[in-house]
Formats: C-alpha cells, structure tokens, sequence
C-alpha cells in the first residue's frame, strides 16, 4: 500500500512539473508572438533599455580608465618606494643646548643589513647654495646629495647624458645631473647643459646629465624647478656632517612594502633617542585612498546612468499598458477556455521582461564593444568591468518585473465576461 501511495505521489509530482514547463513554454511563445506582431512600438520601448544599459558599462569603464590612469601616475613617482622623514626631537647637550637627532648614513647601513627584499636605498643630504656660470651668471640652487641608486629609487627619466655611478661617488668626482626646468633656465635645451661646467663654492662641477620626475610633483616633492643632484660624499664636504633628514628605500615586491617601512621605522627609533619622531611614509596609502576615491565616483556615476533604466522602465510600463488594453478580447478568449489569473498575469510580465532583457542585452553587447574594440584595435588597454555587464543585465531584469507588475496585474484581474463583450 506504501509503495501505491508513493508512486502515486511521484506520479502526480512529474505531472505538475511537465505542466509547469508545458504552460512556461507558451508563456514565452506567447510573448516571442506579441513582439513580432508589435516590432515597430516594442522595439522602440527597447532604446530606452539598450541606452541605459549600454551607459552604465560605459560609465564603469571610464572610471575604471580613470582609476588606472591617476594609479599609474601616482606609482610612478617611485614604486614601491619607502621615504624615511626625521620630525622632530633632539638630543641635549652638556650647557643645556639641543641638537635635532637627524638619521645617518650607518642608518641606512643598518637597515639594509637587517631588512630583506630592499632593492636599492639612497641618503637625502639637503643643502641650498649659490652657482655660478662664469660671466657674472650666479644662480640659487638646491643641491641634493644622493646615493648613485636615487635614480632608481625615484624613478628618474634621465633625459640627456647619464646619472653619476658608483665609481663617481668612490672617487669623490665633482659632477652634478640638473632638473629639466633649471637646465632649461641655465643653458637653454638639455643637450646643450651636458657637458657644462658650473661653480658651487669655488669648486668647478661637471654636469654631466639633465633628468625630471616621471610624474609632474609641482614641487611638492624633495625636487624642486632649481635642483641639483650630486654624490652624498661631495655633499658632505659642504656641511661637514653625516647626518640626513631623510632616507629613501625601494623594495624589490610591492607585497613588502607595508610590513618592511614597519620594520624599517622601528630599526631606526631603536637607533636613537625615545623622544625622537620618525615616520616612514609610502605610495601605498596614496594609491589606496585613490583607489576608494575612484570606486566611489564610479558608482555615484554608475547610479546617475542607472536613472536612465528607470526612465526606460516607466516607458515599459506604458507600452505594456497599452499591449493589455489591446489585447483585451483576446485575454477573454483566454479566461473562457481555462486560464487562471496566475497564467495571465505570468504571460504579460515575461512579455515585460523579456521586452526589458532584449534591450539590456544588445545595451550591454553595444557598451562592451566599445572597450573591447579600442584595446583589440588600438596598443591602448581599456579595463572592461564583467560585473558592469552583470549589473546591466540584472538591473533590466528587475525594471522588467517592476514595471511589468502593473499592466500584468490589470490583464490578470479583468472579468472574463466582460471581455468578450468588448470591441
């Protein structure tokens, strides 16, 4: 008897299923019917879709561009780059004065014995002086005494000539790299700066090199319109002490780059007094605070382009309303040969969202195309977002079954009786 009773329910269970797929089928054949024989009107409810759905992709890969473009500028300030800053503090002395406890060069040494991964490092020694040309030209400078791996570190765009080298900083040569702007000022063209010999405290200095910042700082960086780079030893001469106030890092994985300035800062406190202040600042905070900013403009714009589905929805509405009013005798025929309200109401809301995903789905093979074809056809790479194509495509469906809710609900509640009496 349990047996009967189960195969009754199993039997019972597959024909509920074959009728549920058998009335879904012509729901949707139905729907497919009142699209070609309405082509003009639906396809021009579409647009509004096709428009919408096409701008939010859009939208998405412009601030993805947007977002890559100001990171890769940001990062090419010096990547992975970790700059150690003396603040503040100082050591007293024995009649009561205090000296600033500045870092130093074994600091440097220091760090790079016990810190891995570190791929180049170079001190900062800062000093301002006076240059002359020869001829009465006497210009204010800011010279810098660096390391010959500053290059690296800063990610220097060596324009004209070279950077000083290792052998240069052994032997104590008296050789300089200008910025782009002071060469310009001094000489007139970078080529015609290499070669030069300018005059900074009676000692005669080679240029032998112009160079910029591959990201323009506007002087908000150590390097200023009127900078001079030369080796740290000859710098030392000029101020008579090993001290620096900062101290420059760059690590071989940017993955390294948090827990190794981490580590970096605390060698250096423990290398000098508790009351002195160091910080180690890194492009990693920028470039994450950047990234939030970005993220946060594209769905502001991603929700302004979103306005347009809704806009596109309301025009769904009217155009199904009209469909309902239409097809009246029709849904009448219907009703009187056996469907339910439920039928009725599924078949104008799949009409709905099928209306409203045709639309989302040529708006989203439009939008993508765009990036796609550009970084196919052109050496530029535009980011296209496969969550703006999801969104795209959900949103249509659910402005689909929001607008379709309404005229499906009135063809669902109409009197069959009446119906057939109407003209």
């Amino acid at each position: 008897m349990a047996t009967v009773t189960s195969s009754r329910r199993t039997f019972e269970k597959t024909l509920r299923s074959a009728k549920t797929t058998m009335v879904f089928s012509e729901t949707f054949r139905l729907a497919i019917d009142s699209f070609r024989a309405s082509k003009v009107r639906f396809m021009l409810t579409m647009l509004g879709m096709i428009i919408g759905s096409a701008s939010i992709i859009l939208v998405v890969t412009v601030g993805l561009t947007g977002k890559q473009y100001a990171l890769n500028m940001i990062s090419s300030i010096g990547p992975n780059m970790i700059e150690m800053q003396y603040n503040g503090g100082s050591i007293a002395g024995p009649d009561n004065t205090s000296t600033p406890d500045w870092m130093t060069h074994e600091d440097e040494r220091a760090v790079n014995a016990e810190v891995p991964g570190i791929l180049a490092s170079s001190p900062m020694l800062e000093t301002h002086d006076r240059i002359s040309m020869g001829g009465g030209i006497i210009k204010d400078a800011l010279l810098l005494g660096v390391s010959p791996q500053y290059k690296d570190v800063r990610n220097l765009a060596i324009l004209a000539g070279r950077f000083f080298d290792d052998q240069d900083a052994v032997q104590h040569a008296k050789v300089g790299v200008l910025v782009e702007t002071f060469a310009k000022s001094l000489f007139g063209s970078d080529s015609e700066a290499v070669g030069k010999s300018v005059t900074i405290k009676g000692i005669p200095f080679t240029i032998v090199g112009v160079f910029k910042e591959r990201v323009e700082t506007f002087g908000q960086s150590e390097i200023s319109d009127q900078t001079m780079l030369i080796p740290y030893p000859v710098a030392r001469y000029f101020t008579g002490t090993d001290t620096v106030k900062q101290i420059f890092f760059t690590m071989r994985n940017s993955n390294d780059v948090s827990s190794a300035a981490t580590r970096i800062l605390a060698i250096i406190k423990a290398r000098h007094r508790a009351t002195s202040v160091y910080t180690a600042f890194t492009l990693s905070e920028v470039l994450n605070v950047m990234a939030r900013i970005a993220n946060m403009l594209t769905v502001v714009l991603t929700l302004a382009a979103a306005i347009t589905l809704i806009v596109s929805g309301v025009g769904i509405m009217n155009s199904m309303l009209a469909n309902v009013q239409s097809r009246i005798r029709e849904i009448g025929i219907r009703k009187a040969l056996g469907a339910t309200r439920k039928e009725i109401r599924m078949q104008f809301l799949t009409e709905a969202v099928f209306l409203s995903l045709s639309g989302g789905v040529i708006g989203t093979v439009l939008g993508l195309a765009v990036p796609l074809s550009v970084s196919f056809l052109t050496p530029y790479k535009i980011p296209a977002s496969p969550w703006s194509a999801v969104i795209a495509l959900a949103t249509s469906v659910l402005i689909g079954v929001i607008f379709g809710t309404l005229p499906a609900n009135r063809a669902a509640r109409l009197d069959p009786v009446e119906t057939l009496k109407y003209e």
